[in-house]
């Protein structure tokens, strides 16, 4: 019995050890400009349990998860991140400068294991750096 016991308290604390962030991750929360380009970051709320497809003018497709970020360095001019699935229509349009960072929040909700809604807003400095820097990178492009 006591062994059982030792064995399942042993997992649920390994369970709960983080993973060191990547080296890419340190990189990208250091949060700095690119000379001769834009810096975006987007982060997904770090509430609920839903994913959902981005899309941006530039072609790149990523899916965002809770609590996690993307760094997309772009070139400077109108730029548009959109919903890349069904039904969700959240879109943003920003004018970016080069050697600029910006940070858009990417709200996405659901119900039954479905996401439902996908909201996207442009978010100031300092709470953008605020979800970055408690986010997690992610998001692949696909």
């Amino acid at each position: 019995m006591w062994r059982a016991f030792i064995a399942i308290t042993a997992l649920a604390i390994a369970g709960c050890a983080q993973i060191p962030p990547s080296a890419e991750e340190i990189e990208a929360k250091k949060m700095e400009a690119v000379p001769g380009k834009a810096v975006v970051y987007i982060v997904q709320n770090p509430l609920g349990s839903y994913s959902a497809g981005l899309a941006f003018d530039d072609s790149t497709q990523i899916t965002t998860y809770p609590g996690t970020f993307y760094r997309w360095v772009t070139a400077p001019g109108t730029r548009t991140i959109r919903s890349a699935e069904g039904n969700l229509n959240a879109s943003v349009r920003l004018q970016v400068e080069a050697g600029k960072i910006y940070f858009v929040q990417h709200w996405v909700t659901g119900i039954r294991g479905s996401t439902t809604d996908s909201r996207l807003s442009r978010v100031d400095e300092k709470t953008g750096r605020q979800l970055v820097a408690s986010g997690t990178l992610c998001c692949g492009s696909r």
